[in-house]
């Protein structure tokens, strides 16, 4: 098995960061993995955002991840477990990760709330067919 590619923290640009974390399904995966003191596998991830991900596709994410230099991924037997690299951004970038994943809280949580506005609207129109008499 060929090892995995993790740049060295001097090889980390705040572009190919911003890059990696353009995806919405790896923003979101990323906030996760920030969040928590563990490591995650990656069949952790196979329902993000309420879709489901097929591994392979899982596999790029992860890979554009790592190759950014955001995770470092280990393999323990057939699993793959996957660790922030924030301690490491925040001495290169200080402030960037935290500020990236406070805007994708905030803003996952606006729409959140407009999908929950949006489905109680639904809910109060009639019925298609209905007659008003």
């Amino acid at each position: 098995m060929r090892p995995l590619f993790h740049p060295s923290i001097e090889d980390v640009t705040v572009e190919g960061i911003l890059h990696a974390l353009s995806d919405p399904v790896r923003v979101a995966i990323y906030a996760d993995i920030v969040k928590s003191e563990c490591s995650y596998n990656c069949s952790t991830f196979l329902n993000v955002r309420e879709k489901q991900i097929p591994k392979s596709t899982l596999s790029q994410h992860f890979k554009a991840l790592r190759e950014a230099g955001l995770i470092r991924g280990e393999r323990r037997g057939v699993e793959m477990q996957n660790t922030s690299r924030c301690p490491e951004i925040e001495t290169r970038f200080p402030g960037l990760i935290p500020a990236i994943v406070n805007a994708y809280n905030v803003q996952s949580q606006a729409q959140r709330q407009a999908g929950t506005r949006t489905k109680a609207k639904a809910s109060q129109r009639r019925p298609r067919g209905e007659v008003l008499g």
